[in-house]
This record gives structure tokens, C-alpha cells and sequence, in this order.
């Protein structure tokens, strides 16, 4: 439970950039298919979990080292 809250920041992150990842894919997509990231839902959404989780990451690592 521990690990949960050190790493809040980077699971909310990662959360938020899977859910606007699909929604990206969902309202934007590729409509040729020759996109490789945004043509497949899943990829899309994997795309934003690790974009978000690398954000949140950022984020996070800003706020200890101001502590």
C-alpha cells in the first residue's frame, strides 16, 4: 500500500492518458489505417498510458525535490 502512495502521481497520470488516448483514437483515429499508433484502439490507449505515466512521473519528481 505504500508503493500506491509514493507513486500516486504517476497512476492518476497514467490513468488520465490511457482515457484520452482511447478518446483521441475514438474521435480523431486514422481513417487511411496506415497510421501505426492511431489506427488500433489498444495501441492508442497504450500510447496515452505511457505518455500520461511519464508526465505524471515529471510531475511528481518536481514536487520531492522541492520537499
Amino acid at each position: 500500500m505504500n508503493i500506491l502512495n509514493k507513486q500516486k502521481l504517476v497512476i492518476i497520470g497514467a490513468t488520465v492518458g490511457a482515457i484520452v488516448g482511447f478518446f483521441y483514437w475514438k474521435e480523431v483515429g486514422c481513417l487511411t489505417g496506415s497510421c501505426a499508433i492511431k489506427s488500433v484502439w489498444y495501441n492508442m490507449t497504450a500510447y496515452g498510458l505511457l505518455m500520461g505515466g511519464l508526465f505524471g512521473s515529471i510531475i511528481q519528481g518536481q514536487f520531492q525535490k522541492k520537499k
